[in-house]
């Protein structure tokens, strides 16, 4: 009997006072590892009506502006007028930061296999810089080997933000939210249930003054320049019955930090699936790679989406755990949901023989440490807004899939037998 059931994703522009903070804490993130790539960072930012504050744990050799860096970023998303209630000149910048615990810091430093010199090799070095728990997901919805829904949710959002900069709907302001629900039959993507777009606008649109008026302007606006843009190229399109919501309120005029304070590390499922794989908790954004709650779910997706774009697997889930200032993985599961071509056991002994999962190897691997330098000092805070997966403009290092062809000389063989 077939299963009919709606999944919904929500994204949020680059505007959001959580974006804004994601954003400024991965722009000093990049700015310190262009300088000095040993630094170990745990920045926090907290924006809202006219004032930023940083804090958090940085140790590092680089000199940085930090009240310089967070205008140049508030600047770039579009903040500029103080009349819109937030401005990068006219804002405060506080800077309350302190030095890494020196007891964090002798676990990452040297691992636990290093010090009781269980392993002297380099990969043993470093030990995870905290306990936790990490998820990587990957599906063959989407050519990026992502969910739908959330797939969707980005581009609008993206979209949003790009016909707000280039001057197309000059109304608009940088604050904004998408929703998309999907429709699936026996898990398949089906249809487009609902599209949801808010979107901060000036308290006129044109000649406009009305709100209804203004509402029913930039509704057709946005269907013309965000949804119809987004949806060229994707094979299941809205159609007649899909509900399509615009600022649901009425207006949305007061936005960004005037209208909701915002924090470092809140839009944790807008950064990952959209809530359609499990998340472990942990943030991204601020961290530097030692911190495994974004290293290691960087590896996690990893090795999900190259088991899926090898054909071994129409889902895979990859979960890891870590225990501070340990080198090693406590624990790594694969789940594909019945729809691996392998057994789960076989995937997770290739896995472990064949990915590195510690911390050193994680950043030896993608690089991390040395990225910021090596793209003029603008990495992580590229992936801070509109997800840190599925990114087909940027090049990331955890989104190749240069593992497909070893893993199908190794497992394909044994498909046969499932």
């Amino acid at each position: 009997m077939s299963r009919y059931y709606l999944f919904t994703s929500e994204s949020v522009t680059e505007g959001h006072p959580d974006k804004i903070c994601d954003q400024i804490s991965d722009t000093i993130l990049d700015a310190l590892f262009a300088q000095d790539p040993m630094s170990r960072v745990a920045a926090e930012v907290v924006v809202n009506t006219g004032l930023v504050l940083i804090t958090g744990e940085i140790t590092s050799k680089a000199k940085v502006n930090y009240i310089q860096l967070a205008r140049q970023k508030i600047a770039e998303i579009g903040y500029t007028d103080a009349d819109n209630g937030f401005s990068a000149e006219s804002c405060s910048v506080l800077v309350a930061l302190d030095e890494q615990s020196a007891d964090i810091a002798q676990g990452v430093d040297s691992a636990q296999e290093q010090r009781e010199k269980a392993s002297d090799a380099e990969l043993d070095a470093i030990g995870a810089g905290d306990q936790g728990l990490m998820f990587g997901f990957a599906c063959n919805e989407t050519p990026e080997l992502m969910p739908l829904p959330i797939s969707l949710a980005h581009r609008l959002t993206r979209q949003l933000a790009i016909v707000r900069k280039n001057g197309r709907l000059s109304y608009l302001r940088p604050d904004g939210k998408s929703q998309v629900t999907v429709a699936y039959e026996d898990g398949k993507p089906v249809a487009i249930d609902t599209i949801l777009i808010s979107t901060q606008h000036t308290p006129t649109v044109g000649e406009l003054s009305e709100d209804k008026a203004i509402r029913d302007k930039i509704e057709a606006d946005l269907w013309t320049d965000v949804v119809q843009p987004v949806f060229a190229d994707i094979e299941i399109k809205p159609d007649d019955k899909t509900r399509f919501l615009v600022n649901p309120t009425g207006k949305f005029v007061i936005g960004g930090p005037q209208g909701d304070a915002g924090l470092t590390g809140r839009k944790i499922i807008v950064d990952t699936y959209g809530g359609y794989s499990r998340h472990g908790g942990g943030a991204f954004s601020g961290k530097d790679p030692t911190k495994v709650d974004r290293s290691a779910a960087y590896a996690c997706r990893y090795v999900a989406k190259n088991i899926v774009a090898a054909g071994l697997a129409d889902k895979c889930e990859v979960q890891v755990s870590y225990a501070i200032g340990v080198a090693k993985p406590t624990s790594l599961t694969i789940e594909t949901f019945g729809t691996g071509k392998v057994d789960e056991e076989k995937l997770l002994e290739v896995v472990q023989k064949h990915f590195e999962l510690r911390p050193a190897g994680i950043i030896q691997t993608f690089d991390l440490t040395n990225l910021p330098a090596q793209r003029n000092g603008r990495f992580f805070q590229d992936v801070a807004a509109y997800g840190h997966f599925g990114r087909t403009d940027l090049d990331l290092p955890w989104e190749k899939t240069d593992k497909v062809q070893q893993l199908q000389e190794l497992l394909q063989p044994l498909s046969a037998s499932v």
